[in-house]
């Protein structure tokens, strides 16, 4: 992650929604129906140099392949992973049951419409039953290429690529402990991590499970923290070799729309975070719950060689920001952690499942990159 010079750069979180041609044959494939291997594959070259193509045009600096090939943001590894099960059943949201029970009338509508109404590929929680490893090594190589397809020469700040963290993989039942299994799955997945970074693309961890800890884990501030510390180290075994400033770590808070009442705070994981061996962060700070998250870096120090990547355009409203707006939020991190640190970006990801139905309407996710373009360059005005 290079720091700005002379104006403030862009980027955005990842995922993207796909086509609906290739969700009929990613729908196809998963339901065991015939899918000719080389009409996916163009569909998903397609897809991948369009959305590519649609983020330059869209003034971002910082640009991914939108996850298009990905049945969700960490629903993939399935395919990458060896010893693991899909098992049905159980209560998938049972992370957020706090606030769902708090607004139980308004989650049945919700998530009845966003998590399952239009998914192309269902998501089946995994189960550890055996040895970890890494088995999707010509699946990650087609991703790689159909990147490099569509991004040309572009130098590794340029270009992202999103990996699941450690924490977002499955459930564990074959490790004796928690610990033992996390080291494995750590162990796996830096294969994917590595090659990523060996591509010539910059790294970025989606991890919204550590938030959960804060936001849904129980005991006090200090022992919530001492559990996340168990995914801080399994992502710090997994980034073991690579540099620091090919990787990016996001994070965020798993529901889009909603009251969310019981998010955690920025301030409540900041320090957890920074002991992440990650040159960027990424994090809410655009929608009502946590645009008052610049305030944490009044008193917190940007460790050395740190970039902010902040939300300044969120995933949990249709309403396309007011460059101005973006702008006024820019200007805000920027004097308080410098303006050569902060890259404007958005909160979350705008389809982080495969679905015909993303909460946000892919017409206003290119309005809202334009204005962040656009709130970046008034930025950019006040700053230089």
């Amino acid at each position: 992650m290079l720091h700005n010079t002379d104006r403030i750069r862009t980027t955005h979180v990842g995922s993207l929604a796909r086509p609906a041609a290739l969700l009929d044959l990613m729908q196809a494939a998963a339901q065991g129906r015939p899918v000719d291997p080389a009409e996916l594959a163009e569909a998903e070259r397609r897809a991948v140099a369009d959305v590519v193509a649609r983020q330059r045009a869209a003034g971002l600096d910082m640009v991914s392949d939108g996850e298009q090939t990905k049945t969700g943001f960490y629903a993939y590894i399935g395919e990458r992973l060896a010893g693991f099960e899909p098992r049905a059943g159980g209560d998938p949201l049972a992370g957020f049951r706090t606030e769902i029970d708090s607004f139980p009338e308004y989650y049945e509508q919700y998530l009845r419409g966003a998590m399952t109404g239009g998914m192309a590929v269902p998501v089946v929680p995994l189960r550890c039953t055996g040895p970890v490893s890494y088995i999707g090594h010509e699946r990650l190589q087609r991703d790689l290429d159909l990147l490099r397809g569509a991004v040309g020469d572009a130098v590794a700040d340029q270009v992202f690529v999103c990996a699941v963290a450690p924490s977002g993989v499955g459930g564990n039942e074959y490790y004796s402990s928690q610990a033992d299994y996390l080291n494995a799955v750590a162990d796996a997945l830096h294969v994917e991590y590595a090659a990523i970074v060996e591509a010539g693309f910059t790294l970025q961890i989606d991890d919204p499970f550590l938030t959960d800890v804060f936001s849904y884990g129980t005991g006090s501030l200090q022992e919530k923290a001492a559990d996340a510390r168990g995914y801080v180290d399994a992502i710090n075994r997994s980034l073991r070799g690579i540099p620091r400033d090919q990787v990016r770590l996001h994070t965020c808070y798993g529901i889009n729309e909603g009251p969310r009442v019981h998010d955690a705070p920025l301030a409540d994981l900041i320090e957890t975070l920074f002991t992440i061996e990650a040159g960027a962060f990424s994090f809410e700070a655009a929608n009502p719950r946590h645009e008052h998250a610049y305030h944490v870096f009044e008193t917190v120090k940007l460790p050395p060689d740190t970039v902010l990547l902040p939300g300044v355009i969120t995933h949990a409203s249709n309403i396309v920001e007011h460059p101005e707006v973006i702008a006024d939020r820019i200007v805000r991190f920027a004097e308080l952690v410098g303006r050569e640190n902060v890259v404007a970006s958005a909160d979350c990801g705008f389809s982080s499942q495969a679905t015909y139905t993303p909460e946000i309407h892919p017409t206003i996710v290119w309005a809202k990159f334009e204005a962040l373009a656009e709130g970046a360059r008034r930025a950019t005005a006040r700053l230089w």
